[in-house]
């Protein structure tokens, strides 16, 4: 496998840090004190996300900020790509589940004249996975508070199960999760600010999904991915991957106080998947009330070792069926609206607001098939085209205090 140059990791830290500035309020300012609840919902191919999340913010002093926040995943379907090991229909390739995955994440931010520190922990549990993630970043503004340079890293380290591991086979399997980055925005008119971003990821271990299998012809001609009859075996994924991306981000600010903010990101891996989305969003506030139109557009290749149907068994060293590492496309529409309540409605807050967000995404699988029964008479390889669309509710409230 391609490994990622030491040059291009020091020129994604060199160049990274402007999409972090974005997510935050100006770097010699302190978070704002606040309290939020969430609810979150997904829902589309065969699989449902919901649950509830909370965040806190707390200032000591004028230079420390603490957060702690509280997030839960309650996940059932059928996936349509993860099969027999949950108690699957092979012939249908669906697999029933139903799982819970809880989230916590401190964070601590110190602020020192113009530099920002942050620190950062985060574990995620479910009953076959879980993770721990170590974060730091530092930001520093120059020139007037014009120009901010953030650097960025974190550390993650994974275990993995499964739930029907009943004999010990399986075991735990690990994997490591190193990010590096670097941001810098820039302030050009009073209108218009600017960002660029840059990534750099290395992961190791066991990097598949321990459920999801691929499939081969054990009639076919050995050379073309069509035939009467297949079987299923464990996938084969290497235990390295490497990432780089590019991102560009521009906020423009009209004169009635709306704003146009508009993306670009490419992304490449040693995986041999390249990528790239842009977004556009339109915010227009009026009286109390703030509304967003968003859309978005997203297109990948497909990695080297993906295949829908391998013509044989051991066609090639790793061999891979995931409809995420498949070319694909999606495209995404929101509406999003926030209702800022009458001061004093919510006692002993200083502010608060009423947040709903909704995004439609439609996904379109170029080269990942739907398994459908085999009286219908249908070859392998020449089952339908998968797709579907999928909806993303957010419902939360923020209170400042």
């Amino acid at each position: 496998m391609v490994v990622t140059n030491p040059l291009r990791i020091g020129l994604a830290l060199l160049s990274l840090a402007l999409l972090f500035f974005f997510a935050r309020a100006q770097a010699e300012v302190l978070p704002d004190e606040r309290i939020d609840i969430m609810y979150h919902s997904y829902e589309g191919g065969g699989t449902q996300i919901d649950g509830p999340a909370i965040l806190v913010r707390k200032n000591l002093g004028n230079s420390v900020s603490i957060s702690g926040q509280y997030y839960v995943d309650s996940i059932s379907g059928a996936s349509i790509d993860v099969v027999a090991a949950r108690g699957a229909d092979v012939e249908s390739g669906a697999s029933p589940y139903a799982e819970e995955r809880k989230q916590k994440d401190l964070g601590l931010v110190y602020l020192h004249d113009r530099t920002t520190f942050n620190l950062g922990y985060s574990t995620s549990k479910e009953n076959d996975f879980d993770s721990t993630t170590y974060s730091f970043s530092v930001s520093q503004t120059f020139f007037g508070d014009l120009t901010t340079v953030s650097l960025n890293t974190s550390f993650g380290d994974d275990i993995i199960s499964r739930n029907d591991d009943h004999t010990g086979e399986f075991g735990e399997r690990e994997a490591e999760r190193r990010r590096y980055s670097i941001n810098i925005s820039q302030i050009l008119t009073k209108n218009l600010i600017a960002a660029l971003s840059v990534e750099s990821a290395v992961d190791e271990g066991y990097l598949q999904n321990p459920y999801r299998v691929m499939r081969f012809c054990t009639n076919g001609d050995g050379v073309n991915p069509v035939c009467s009859e297949a079987r299923e075996a464990a996938e084969k994924y290497p235990n390295t991957h490497n990432s780089d991306a590019v991102g560009v981000r521009a906020i423009y600010y009209l004169p009635y106080r709306a704003a146009i903010r508009a993306d670009y990101r490419e992304f490449s891996d040693s995986w041999g998947i390249e990528a790239s989305n842009y977004e556009v969003r339109y915010t227009h506030p009026y009286k109390e009330w703030l509304f967003e139109l968003k859309y978005r557009a997203y297109e990948q290749t497909e990695a080297d070792f993906y295949s829908d149907l391998f013509p044989y068994a051991d066609y090639q060293n790793f061999m891979g069926r995931d409809k995420e590492l498949s070319p694909l496309t999606t495209t995404t529409f929101g509406l999003g609206v926030t209702y800022q309540l009458p001061t004093g409605f919510v006692p002993w807050f200083d502010k608060s607001t009423v947040n709903l967000y909704w995004d439609r995404i439609q996904f379109d699988y170029e080269d990942f098939r739907r398994v459908v029964p085999r009286e219908e008479g249908v070859l392998f390889g020449q089952e339908p085209l998968y797709n579907f669309d999928a909806d993303v509710i957010r419902l939360y409230w923020s209170f400042w205090y």
